[in-house]
C-alpha cells in the first residue's frame, strides 16, 4: 500500500462527504486511521475523525477559499447537482470537477483522484436514458461511449485534463444504484423504499412494486456504499494500478421478483408484485406528504419532510429500465481487488440503520 508509512503525512478529500458514497468514504477512512477532510455545500453531521469544510463546489473562489492552506494528497470525488437538462448538468458538474482539481492540483501534493460516476456510462444520460442500440450485458469498462452528450463523460474529461496537467493518477468508479445511508440525497433507493414500507403500514396499504416487467423478470445488481468505499481507497493507494476506470458492484445478481418479496419482509409489509403494467412511486405516493409529517411527529422521526427522505423519481427511474442492467467485475477482480456484498444483506443493514436513528419507524 502507497499509503501505509506516510498515513500522517498525508490527507485525503472526501467531496460530497454528506452524501451516500461521501459519507461511507469518510467513516472508512477515519476507521483506517487516515486523515479525512469532508468538503460539501451542506453542514453534515458530524463523524469521529473528520475534519468537515463547506463550500459552494460551483463557484471556483468559494472551493479556492475553503481549501486555502490545505494540501490534499488524495481525493475522493462523490458530488453531483442535479439540473433540468443534460447540457446544464454538464457545464455545472464538469465545473465541480474543475474547481476542485486546479484548486487541490496546484499544490504539488495530490497523488491520486477517484471519481464515482455510475451505469449512465452505458445507458446514457435521463433524457435519453437507454435510448438507442441495447448494450450487451454485463457492461464491460471497455465498451466506447454512447453518441449523446453526457455529464459523466464531461467529468472524465476534466479529470484526464487535470491528471495530465498536475501528474496524478486516477480511477473511475461505475457504480450502479447504491445502498447506504445520506438523509436528503438525490439519489437513494434504499431509504426511498423504506420511507414507501412505512407509509404503507400507517396507511394499510400493501408494497406494490412500483417498476416495469423488464425489471421484475431481468437480472440486476447493486452497490453497497461500504464497498464503494472500500474499492476507491484500493484504487488510490494500491502501488502499480494503471489509471483506468473500474465497475463497482456487490458481486451477485438477482431478479426484482425474488428481491421483493424479502426486502418486504424485512420491512413488515405486505408484497405485490409487477402486474400489467408500471405503478410508480410518483403516482402511488402522490399527496403523502402530510401523512408522513404526522407520522414524523407520532413517531418522534428524525426528519418530517418527506422530500429529504424519498426520491420517488430516482427510484421510478431506476425500477422502470427498458434493459436489463448489471456489470462485469473482471477489471477489478483481476487487478486485486475481492470485496463482495451480500444485497439483501446490504437493505437489512441499512433498514436497521434507518430505524436506530429514527428516520423510519422502529
Amino acid at each position: 500500500m502507497k499509503t501505509n508509512h506516510h498515513s500522517g503525512k498525508q490527507l485525503a478529500l472526501v467531496v460530497g462527504g454528506t452524501g451516500i458514497a461521501g459519507r461511507a468514504l469518510c467513516r472508512e477512512l477515519a476507521g483506517q486511521g487516515r486523515r479525512v477532510m469532508s468538503l460539501s455545500r451542506s453542514a453534515p453531521a458530524p463523524l469521529e475523525g473528520v475534519e468537515t469544510v463547506r463550500a459552494d463546489l460551483t463557484d471556483a473562489e468559494s472551493v479556492a477559499t475553503a481549501l486555502a492552506g490545505r494540501a490534499p494528497t488524495h481525493v475522493f470525488f462523490t458530488a453531483w447537482s442535479r439540473r433540468a437538462t443534460e447540457a446544464e448538468n454538464i457545464v455545472v458538474n464538469s465545473a465541480m470537477v474543475r474547481h476542485v482539481l486546479d484548486t487541490t492540483g496546484r499544490s504539488g501534493h495530490l497523488r491520486h483522484v477517484a471519481l464515482v460516476t455510475g451505469l449512465k456510462h452505458y445507458l446514457g444520460p435521463f433524457e435519453a436514458y437507454a435510448t438507442g442500440a441495447a448494450r450487451e450485458t454485463p457492461f464491460q469498462e471497455t465498451e466506447p461511449r454512447l453518441p449523446v452528450p453526457n455529464f459523466y463523460y464531461a467529468q472524465e474529461d476534466e479529470l484526464w485534463e487535470a491528471a495530465e496537467r498536475y501528474r496524478f493518477t486516477w480511477s473511475v468508479h461505475r457504480s450502479h444504484t447504491i445502498i447506504g445511508h445520506a438523509v436528503g440525497n438525490a439519489m437513494n433507493m434504499g431509504m426511498t423504499l423504506a420511507v414507501q414500507a412505512s407509509l404503507c403500514r400507517a396507511t394499510g396499504r400493501t408494497f406494490v412494486f412500483p417498476g416495469n416487467e423488464v425489471q421484475w423478470n431481468g437480472i440486476t445488481d447493486m452497490t453497497d456504499a461500504g464497498l464503494l468505499a472500500r474499492q476507491m481507497i484500493w484504487a488510490a493507494t494500491t502501488e502499480g494500478l494503471p489509471s483506468q476506470a473500474y465497475n463497482t458492484a456487490n458481486g451477485d445478481v438477482f431478479r426484482w421478483r425474488w428481491m421483493w418479496p424479502r426486502i418486504a419482509e424485512l420491512l413488515e409489509v405486505e408484497p405485490e408484485g409487477y402486474a400489467e403494467r408500471p405503478r410508480p412511486l410518483e403516482h402511488q405516493m402522490a399527496g403523502q406528504a402530510d401523512i408522513w409529517r404526522a407520522l414524523a411527529a407520532r413517531e418522534r422521526l428524525a426528519e418530517p419532510d418527506l422530500t429529504r427522505v424519498a426520491s420517488w423519481w430516482h427510484t421510478d427511474g431506476d425500477l422502470n429500465r427498458p434493459v436489463e442492467c448489471f456489470t462485469d467485475l473482471t477489471r477489478s477482480r483481476t487487478a486485486g481487488f475481492t470485496g463482495y456484498a451480500d444485497t439483501l444483506s446490504s437493505f437489512a443493514a441499512l433498514f436497521d440503520t434507518l430505524r436506530r436513528e429514527r428516520v423510519i419507524p422502529g
